[in-house]
């Protein structure tokens, strides 16, 4: 970032970047930039400071606690692919982000806080009923995933705030991850979707890229845990996503895309 002529603030610790934050609300957050560099190069973001928070230990850490297990936002996607406890459907969201330089510099909060409805992590917060961790010099609160988004590149996380980890309960199901693209791995998603069933019991269908934000099907996950078809419960998902037509793809492609994605894997169970 040498070449962006603003104040660039570079904390040693996360106690030290939330007091910055306070101080330096108006600093656009850089974690691992694989976003904010495009948009630097671009002009369309102008920033007037930037709080660098790459590489911040306490930040990249993942560990296991009574609730579940606690991912550090700084953690890239290449740490999450990489270490043994990582949730399976973390794991295979954060293998779709991009190739291998991308996944090494891409941090889960970046792409949280990116808040782009394209993001490949997202329906997986919103699956696994995962929690945010924000903090502040006020404290520390937490906002679960599912009101976190609140419109297009809007979140919940306020102007003197962090997003400093994220918090995955312990849930049973079956999992499925599916990301459409032109390539795989390698362009933004036309159609995102993760999935959680238990037979039954609870259900959870969340998908990007069908709508201002990250969303979820509740009527087609009443009726799969009512026992529905497969076909039925795919229809519910075509009638409740809100896709739109886009230079990647159309809002009628995105709709049956859904709705096959969530059929072939109940299918397939």
């Amino acid at each position: 970032m040498s070449h962006v002529d603003v104040p660039v603030y570079r904390p040693r610790s996360l106690d030290e970047a939330v007091r910055l934050r306070a101080e330096h609300p108006e600093a656009t957050v850089f974690a691992g930039g694989t976003d904010l560099m495009v948009y630097l190069e671009a002009g369309i973001v102008r920033p007037v400071a930037i709080l660098d928070l790459w590489g911040l230990p306490e930040l990249r850490r993942l560990r296991s606690v009574t609730g579940g297990q606690l991912y550090g936002a700084g953690l890239t996607c290449t740490d999450v692919i990489h270490a043994p406890s990582t949730h399976p459907l973390v794991r295979d969201a954060a293998s779709t982000v991009g190739a291998a330089q991308i996944q090494n510099r891409a941090t889960l909060g970046g792409n949280i806080c990116n808040s782009s409805p394209a993001g490949d992590t997202l329906p997986v917060w919103l699956a696994l009923r995962a929690e945010f961790e924000l903090m502040s010099v006020h404290g520390t609160r937490r906002v679960p995933a599912a009101h976190f988004w609140r419109g297009y590149k809007q979140t919940e996380l306020r102007p003197y705030e962090l997003l400093v980890r994220i918090l995955v309960p312990p849930l049973a199901g079956h999992m499925h991850f599916r990301k459409v693209g032109t390539r795989m791995a390698q362009s933004i998603s036309k159609v995102v979707f993760a999935g959680r069933y238990v037979p039954g019991v609870d259900a959870a269908l969340a998908f990007g890229a069908v709508g201002p934000v990250p969303m979820r099907c509740p009527a087609a996950e009443r009726a799969l845990v009512a026992g529905a078809r497969p076909a039925e419960v795919a229809a519910l998902v075509e009638s409740e996503v809100t896709p739109i037509d886009d230079v990647r793809s159309t809002a009628a492609y995105r709709r049956k895309v859904a709705g096959n994605i969530v059929r072939r894997w109940l299918e397939s169970r």
